[in-house]
């Protein structure tokens, strides 16, 4: 009982945040848990009718599944899902990272305000922006990049960054970097200034030079907040993306790299309004991103570092 009272007494100390949370907790509930009744379309056969609802069409059981498990598109799409996932992962996890520990280690307060303004500005353009921008650097008619290369005689004609497969991923992986690296880099940086200061002075006491201060002392201070991070972003693998790879490669040469299966999505559900195969796809990908989350949580507690409950 007085447990409950004294949880009762935060709550009320606290009763104008609780008040503040409310609509967001409404906003979510509307479109976030709400639209999870949906579901149910990916065990039917669903066509859209006058005057039917939900549970007056033809359920069909695992069927949309199995058809899923055995179209080879399907596994195409996972499998760059995959791929563009786990290299924006690793690329994007490592710069934001190295990012915040160099924009820790520069002194002046006006350069370094600076620096954060400008990594932060790409975050707020749209793809739309960003992709034009991508095709005008890489295009082969006067495009800086392959100028560059062509000058300094690394290459004898222009690449077609945007027509051969094999540089798609990367391109994809850049510019996901660029774009987001100082906003992810935020997070580390908030970390990186809880560390108590006279940590540094003791390894500076003990002959450590600037690079082992950031290698033993920052990283060592951040790592919780590194494996949070790891464990919320591996909930978003099956996440690769959908604007960048529809702008960017939504042409026959690069159909086989490009789709991912959000493009997967909406090609089923709006083109060939196939609306219970594209949501068997979006619930396939959905319990994926849980199982992950809950593994990776898993395995944090196993091994005493920090985790999500």
């Amino acid at each position: 009982m007085r447990k409950n009272a004294s949880i009762w007494k935060k709550i009320l100390a606290q009763k104008e945040l609780y008040i503040m949370i409310i609509p967001c907790m409404i906003i979510t509930f509307i479109f976030c848990y709400l639209p999870l009744g949906g579901w149910i379309m990916a065990f039917q056969n669903y066509k859209p009718r006058a005057n039917m609802g939900y549970f007056d069409q033809e359920f069909v059981g695992l069927k949309q599944f199995e058809f899923l498990f055995k179209e080879p598109e399907f596994w195409n799409s996972l499998r760059n899902t995959l791929g563009m996932s786990l290299l924006n992962l690793v690329f994007g996890f490592f710069f934001a990272i190295v990012f915040a520990l160099l924009l820790n280690e520069i002194r002046n307060k006006g350069v370094k305000k600076i620096t954060q303004t400008v990594s932060y500005l790409p975050h707020f353009l749209s793809w739309v922006i960003v992709c034009s921008l991508i095709s005008n650097m890489l295009s082969t008619n006067d495009g800086p990049i392959n100028n560059i290369l062509l000058s300094i005689g690394l290459i004898d004609k222009p690449i077609l960054f945007l027509g051969e497969p094999k540089y798609f991923w990367w391109v994809v992986v850049i510019a996901n970097i660029w774009k987001e690296m100082g906003w992810n880099s935020i997070i580390y940086i908030a970390a990186i200034s809880g560390i108590d200061p006279s940590l540094y002075e003791v390894a500076a006491l003990d002959g450590a030079n600037r690079f082992q201060k950031m290698w033993h002392v920052t990283l060592s201070g951040i790592r919780s907040t590194i494996v949070v991070m790891l464990i919320m972003n591996l909930g978003w693998i099956l996440n690769a993306g959908f604007e960048v790879q529809y702008l960017l490669g939504n042409n026959g040469m690069l159909v086989d790299v490009s789709q991912t299966i959000d493009i997967f999505v909406l090609k089923y559900g709006m083109n060939i309004r196939n609306y219970s195969l594209a949501t068997a796809a979006g619930v396939f990908k959905s319990v994926i991103s849980i199982v992950l989350v809950f593994g990776a949580n898993w395995i944090a507690n196993k091994f005493g570092e920090n985790s999500l409950v």
